[in-house]
């Protein structure tokens, strides 16, 4: 795997500037935005391709959107679980509220008082539910990159079985996107803590880099990935 470039690799396309200024923009309208998802996985696509231009155009916006929807509705479904989740919890609110009452008050302590102990249970299952999606779902990214469909992204065996083959690199690959989130969070977060005072155009400037990192972290995370997925299936890839 070839990492020297997660961060230059941009700038080497004669477009970047255009390329990553309409990802930004995107980024940040209503609906459209889903295409943001659609362009991550382009470049995972031609970086397990080995293309010449690893920065994909936005002549086809529609497939983006179509990918970025598809990724959206993964998501829901893989949100799920937490979503049943948060069900108890929801009940466990309203108890609360039920003891308020002086008339129901007895009861509503008695479940809030069973349901405090669940709330706990249950905040450590989706923590670990959590970690465990975000650990996973690259791959999930990279098998949908592959094959382009909805049914690819739940082949779990399939993807189970790419991350156990190839566990060093994708774990280099993970760690490394999260420490360049990390790393270029708390750059951004010392830049706007001195330009964010200035009324008006500091808060224009915050707003700018802000879309920039953003945009910028979504390519260095998707080079990353590809360059896992190159590995793991050799640059043989069939048309995502």
């Amino acid at each position: 795997m070839d990492f020297k470039k997660m961060f230059s690799y941009q700038f080497e396309d004669k477009q970047w500037i255009s390329k990553l200024g309409i990802g930004a923009v995107i980024s940040i309208v209503p609906i459209l935005n889903f295409a943001l998802s659609g362009y991550i996985v382009g470049i995972i696509r031609n970086v397990m391709n080995g293309s010449a231009e690893l920065l994909p155009n936005w002549d086809d916006l529609g497939k983006k959107l179509s990918d970025g929807l598809i990724l959206f509705g993964v998501g829901l479904v893989y949100a799920l679980p937490l979503i049943i989740v948060f069900l108890p919890i929801g009940i466990i609110a309203v108890a609360n509220l039920i003891s308020g009452n002086n008339n129901l008050q007895d009861i509503g302590h008695v479940i809030a008082g069973v349901g405090s102990v669940l709330l706990y249970c249950l905040l450590c299952l989706i923590l670990i539910y959590a970690l465990a999606l975000s650990v996973i779902y690259p791959a999930i990214l990279v098998m949908f990159a592959r094959q382009g469909t909805f049914s690819s992204c739940f082949k779990f065996r399939e993807v189970f079985d790419l991350v156990s083959r190839n566990a060093s690199p994708f774990f280099i690959a993970w760690i490394l996107s999260f420490g360049a989130g990390l790393g270029v969070g708390v750059v951004i977060a010392i830049v706007n803590l001195f330009v964010g005072w200035i009324p008006c155009l500091g808060w224009i400037v915050s707003l700018a880099i802000s879309l920039a990192s953003t945009i910028y972290l979504v390519t260095v995370y998707a080079y990353l990935f590809g360059q896992f997925g190159s590995t793991a299936f050799g640059g043989n890839q069939p048309a995502g």
